[in-house]
């Protein structure tokens, strides 16, 4: 029993912690808001697609609706998609000239080199602006997205921008899993130390939308050192703080909205194809899943099941203050609150129990994504595996 105790003691106080630090990250936050002025700059708007006809559309219409952009182009690479993905594309650019569709070389890659790596390196590489905007094709842009997340870069002096959008979450599985994108690095993120530092080890970015200047991006190598890393985009990041460059996270919960996955399924595949890199390898991805149950999901179920009352009192704080922490995250992205934040110790049970699969299928083989291996000998050998705060 005092060992029981003094875990979620140990467990709440951490809780209570990591919610005091959410409160104080959420004050911090940079958000990117419309310029005054258009943006003068020439900008390359880069979307990597595979297999995207079901909703490559809107994403298209929203990039070719940007405003406030004196002079941009958008560059789509279709990366061996058999699903009709470059006619839906035709579709929405018609002969709109700002709009270039690149195929690539029929869905082969390159040795020791992953399908999302691979394509943003020859978008960047083809991009004739100063400024490069990656954007996932299960993002939606608000009209002055990119003219925000543009001025932001170049008014606070940083090389890359990394707005997390606003995560949609429709079924019960999504609202389990999505809003623990946002919550996760605004949790255990120093957002003071990361914005300031150009230590690799405090790095939080997200693929989804990311803003980098073209000229940073290009002499630390774009893609290159990063080749074989499922989590490209923390690792862009930390490589380019090794070339002295710096970056920072900002909420972009009002310029851009992302629905990743539409079901359980969708997400257990998604999830489990990369989360055995989150923490880093072996003992690191042991230590993040015992981490995730000691302060968020022992604090819980002590308060439900624990005989002992000082036990039950210290397991309600720490699940409580879970629950707060979650609701400000929640309040600040726009996604839904309540009561949806009650279940917070069941999102970090299930990201516990989708680590912990992940960590078996690596161990397998068997992982896949999009209909290509991603277990394969030539990967997983890159100095720059993500390691510390997951982006999940």
């Amino acid at each position: 029993m005092r060992i029981t105790r003094a875990l979620v003691t140990a467990g709440s106080l951490a809780s209570a912690t990591l919610t005091a630090q959410i409160a104080l990250n959420l004050a911090l936050i940079k958000k990117p808001s419309t310029p005054s002025s258009p943006i003068s700059e020439r900008v390359s708007i880069l979307l990597p697609v595979r297999n995207e006809a079901h909703r490559v559309e809107p994403t298209l219409r929203s990039l070719l609706d940007q405003q406030g952009l004196a002079d941009f182009e958008i560059l789509v690479l279709d990366d061996g998609s058999t699903d009709g993905t470059a006619s839906a594309i035709a579709r929405v650019a018609a002969d709109d000239p700002r709009v270039r569709l690149v195929q690539g070389n029929g869905g082969q890659l390159p040795p020791g080199w992953l399908g999302k790596p691979w394509a943003c390196q020859r978008l960047g590489g083809l991009a004739t602006g100063s400024v490069l905007v990656f954007v996932d094709a299960d993002v939606t842009l608000n009209p002055h997205a990119v003219a925000a997340g543009v001025a932001m870069l170049r008014q606070t002096g940083v090389h890359l921008v990394s707005p997390y959008p606003k995560q949609a979450a429709h079924t019960f599985a999504e609202r389990v899993t999505q809003p623990l994108v946002n919550w996760s690095w605004i949790a255990t993120l120093p957002l003071r130390l990361a914005e300031r530092s150009k230590s690799p080890a405090w790095s939080a970015a997200i693929g989804q939308f990311l803003i980098i200047d073209t000229d940073a991006y290009r002499a630390s190598g774009g893609h290159e050192p990063v080749a074989d890393v499922i989590l490209e985009d923390v690792a862009v990041l930390r490589n380019l703080k090794r070339n002295g460059y710096r970056g920072i996270p900002v909420d972009g919960s009002d310029m851009a909205e992302c629905r990743m996955y539409t079901g359980a399924q969708e997400i257990y595949e998604g999830y489990t194809k990369s989360l055995w890199s989150a923490f880093g390898r072996g003992p690191g991805s042991l230590g993040g899943i015992a981490a995730m149950v000691l302060i968020y999901v022992l604090p819980a179920a002590a308060t439900l099941t624990s005989k002992d009352s000082g036990t039950r009192r210290w397991g309600a704080v720490g699940y409580a203050s879970g629950v707060v922490g979650r609701a400000l995250v929640a309040r600040r992205t726009g996604e839904r609150v309540w009561p949806d934040s009650l279940t917070h110790p069941a999102s970090l049970a299930t990201f516990a129990g989708l680590t912990t699969a992940s960590i078996a299928r690596k161990r397998r083989g068997t992982i896949t994504w999009k209909g290509r291996m991603l277990d394969h000998p030539e990967l997983g050998q890159t100095s720059f595996q993500p390691a510390g705060t997951p982006r999940i």
